[in-house]
């Protein structure tokens, strides 16, 4: 995916359910979201993942995160999953997403793991867990990247410091339990979703 001019923030609902996936994915399309991941620890993930293909495909980037196999990256493709996201660095995995043409947000913390996922083919980085390492962290580890890969930030996230993560030199970031906590009511994560949407257009204007 092609991060200019889209709104670049993952909804991350780990934890969601089947039966809960639609009203809350679309609470967050909504609200603005281009880009919804489902990680692979959720419940029944087998079933919500192509239901909000074929849901929203049309709609947002729908994915799958904590992917930890290439093997899972073949069902996922099955599933007409666009967006792979994962926790760490794996080569093998990132190569057989991109052969897919599937967008990839490797997690990574160092530049030499965030330059093996740049030669592996990945599009996208994500820095992990970003609250343990501060947006120093981060602008410090931007210097040395390759300017056109976009930096996502994915941990501690809220709409209250997005502004701090943008400024950094992160295009966007990873929204997780902030955003979507299991079993949480709806209204809750149209609230939030909107919440973070208004954030970031704020800290861009």
């Amino acid at each position: 995916m092609q991060w200019q001019n889209k709104l670049p923030l993952i909804a991350i609902l780990r934890g969601i359910t089947p039966a809960e996936a639609h009203d809350h994915v679309e609470a967050v399309i909504d609200a603005g979201f281009e880009a919804v991941e489902i990680p692979l620890n959720s419940p029944e993930w087998h079933a919500s993942i192509p239901a909000m293909v074929r849901a929203f495909g049309d709609r947002a980037l729908i994915g799958a995160g904590t992917v930890l196999k290439p093997e899972q990256v073949d069902e996922l493709a099955e599933m007409g999953c666009k967006l792979i996201v994962t926790p760490n660095i794996q080569p093998a995995l990132i190569r057989r997403a991109v052969d897919y043409g599937m967008s990839v947000c490797p997690g990574c913390a160092t530049a030499t793991e965030a330059f093996n996922a740049i030669e592996a083919g990945a599009q996208a980085l994500k820095i992990f867990p970003s609250s343990a390492f501060g947006p120093d962290y981060i602008k410090a580890l931007k210097a040395v990247l390759p300017s056109d890969i976009p930096v996502f930030a994915v941990g501690g996230v809220t709409p209250d410091n997005l502004a701090q993560w943008l400024k950094a030199g992160c295009i966007g970031a990873g929204l997780g339990s902030d955003l979507y906590r299991a079993g949480q009511p709806l209204s809750r994560t149209a609230e939030q979703a909107q919440a973070f949407v208004k954030a970031y257009r704020e800290a861009v204007q």
